[in-house]
């Protein structure tokens, strides 16, 4: 008797201490992938026959829950790297209803025709600036819109002393926005304009050889996210000649002089 009681409280301590472990490790591996999120992927909505090239009519966003860890090794396709898939061909059918996946897709080389290169205007250059929600418009600012360039330096002071001067001002008037990240401004009919994410760090600009100097120096001496973004109206392209440069002096001399201009433009406005 006392032998099959041992028995049993060897069983019953065993199970325990699976459970015990089992949880442990269930807790461990939540940790290691992190809490779910939402990733928006391709999913194919009718058969593609192998050879096909993919159309947009092809194709449809899906919203699909994973973790962190499975994203790192994810095979499915990006939603916003579409215009990576657009015009593609399958190597093999692909049915509908399942997700896209990179492997579905042929490798081919590159025509260095497609993609960004396309958008940009023979005679002009893209350049990626760094950019924040506060440079950015509260990352409002979409591929195709035009924007001014207002940046801060530090110069020295004009009487030639070694003290710095900070002054601000317009370097670039009506310049168009190529990208924001990834987003070159192809949009889905089956997404509509409102899927486009305002989640991004660098915009693309298209600029002309001698500004991208300009934009380069301006990024070194003054720093990462010292160039802000004015988001233009987009029927507007005029170009304004007669800008400042704002020190705290001319600040100090021109404030009233600014509310006396806001009420002439309100008077007009009405």
């Amino acid at each position: 008797m006392k032998q099959k009681l041992l028995l049993l409280g060897a069983v019953f301590f065993g199970v325990l201490a699976f459970m015990f472990t089992y949880r442990q490790i269930t807790l461990e591996r939540q940790k290691i992938q992190g809490e779910a999120q939402d990733v928006y992927l391709i999913q194919v909505v009718k058969d593609i026959p192998e050879g096909e090239k993919i159309t947009e009519d092809m194709i449809r966003q899906k919203k699909e829950k994973r973790f962190r860890s499975q994203l790192d090794h994810a095979r499915d396709i990006p939603y916003d790297q579409l215009n990576m898939v657009i015009g593609r061909e399958v190597r093999q059918i692909v049915t509908a209803g399942r997700l896209l996946q990179w492997s579905d897709l042929k490798t081919s080389q590159s025509s260095g025709r497609t993609g960004l290169t396309a958008k940009i205007r023979p005679g002009f250059r893209a350049i990626s600036i760094p950019v924040n929600q506060y440079t950015s418009v509260t990352g409002m600012i979409q591929p195709n819109n035009y924007v001014d360039l207002v940046a801060t330096f530090k110069f020295p002071e004009r009487q030639g002393d070694k003290a710095l001067d900070t002054i601000t001002l317009t370097i670039l008037q009506h310049v168009k926005v190529l990208a924001t990240g990834n987003d070159m401004g192809i949009i889905s009919s089956s997404a509509g304009a409102n899927a486009r994410s305002s989640s991004y760090s660098t915009v693309t600009l298209e600029l002309t050889p001698k500004e991208v100097e300009m934009i380069v120096f301006t990024l070194q001496k003054a720093g990462a996210g010292s160039i802000t973004l004015s988001l233009r109206h987009y029927e507007e392209s005029k170009i304004t000649d007669k800008l400042q440069s704002v020190d705290y002096k001319y600040l100090e001399n021109h404030y009233r002089a600014y509310t006396e201009e806001r009420k002439k433009l309100m008077n007009l406005a009405r």
